[in-house]
């Protein structure tokens, strides 16, 4: 890692020019929320293996359609070093994912099993991102851009039906990773989004690395919190009350759907469970003017790896 490259921007700076084979983790997620559906796209290489996932939940009757491809040593998986820059790409096990990345935008192709996606991500002029190097050690440490509060538009046919993607309820979230990391990591994220405001919070994985991927965003400007949250929640019921506070953030997460994953192959694990819901609460900005968060709809979740 180049020290140089510590700390946190407003839009995507960084290269990840990673070396060497077996440590390096590589992804792009997606999450698109309307008041229909919830969506999540996932490209990811492990170097020894390509996980990628497409995923609809129906609000309405809580039907859920996913399709899950694992690819030995992420044969066929394109990842740009640069966020915002170049074409991702997956395919396998029926699943097929382009996204194609320029200075105005994304746009989103995907395919699975009784879902097709086509939507337009814009870029809004001015639109801030947080970007964040966050350091373990030398040789083991993440860069995370997290780019909450999209505009989005276009199409979602699933299962024969078509449904169109847009108005003001309606945004999209990125999270694009690129890093190094350790054997075994525990990590929270939450993120939600509603008209003219966005919150982006992570816990546990930044602890005690002096970084953190906390911040509000106001009319697409970041407000960084720069604070390590307090998270509370319970693990044997994941639909109670999520609790998220600091001196700058007070705020209540109540999920009405838990999307569960688990994978165990012994040396190579994972259990992430992902809620979807509506925030309440407050976060300061920069100049300390509370600011409402009521209403903003979004997910949080505890993922646990051994990867």
């Amino acid at each position: 890692m180049n020290p140089d490259a510590v700390g946190w921007t407003r839009r995507p700076l960084h290269t990840a020019n990673l070396r060497g084979w077996g440590r390096a983790k590589r992804w792009e997620y997606w999450g698109i929320v309307t008041p229909e559906h919830i969506v999540g796209i996932v490209v990811s290489s492990l170097d020894y293996a390509g996980v990628h996932g497409l995923y609809v939940l129906d609000r309405a009757t809580g039907r859920e359609t996913s399709t899950d491809a694992v690819v030995t040593f992420a044969r066929g998986t394109a990842l740009p070093v640069r966020s915002g820059a170049g074409e991702v790409r997956a395919r396998g096990g029926g699943l097929e994912i382009g996204i194609a990345q320029s200075a105005d935008g994304s746009t989103i192709h995907a395919t699975g099993p009784g879902v097709r996606l086509d939507v337009e991500v814009p870029l809004p002029p001015g639109h801030e991102s947080l970007g964040v190097v966050v350091p373990w050690s030398d040789t083991r440490f993440q860069y995370t851009v997290k780019d909450i509060g999209r505009p989005v538009h276009g199409t979602l046919s699933l299962h024969g039906r078509t449904y169109e993607v847009g108005g003001p309820e309606a945004f999209a979230a990125l999270d694009h990773g690129r890093g190094k990391w350790p054997y075994s990591t525990t990590w929270n994220w939450a993120a939600g989004s509603g008209p003219g405001r966005a919150i982006q919070l992570g816990g546990r994985w930044t602890d005690g690395t002096g970084s953190t991927e906390n911040a509000l965003f106001v009319d697409g400007r970041l407000h960084k919190i720069g604070e390590e949250l307090r998270w509370s929640y319970d693990r044997s019921n994941w639909l109670t009350p999520w609790h998220i506070g600091g001196e700058r953030v007070d705020i209540t997460f109540r999920p009405f759907h838990e999307k569960t994953a688990r994978t165990n192959l012994g040396v190579v694990a994972n259990e992430t469970h992902q809620c979807f819901g509506h925030f309440s609460g407050w976060a300061l900005t920069d100049d300390d003017t509370r600011t409402d968060l009521d209403g903003l709809a979004g997910w949080a979740e505890e993922a646990r790896n051994r990867w």
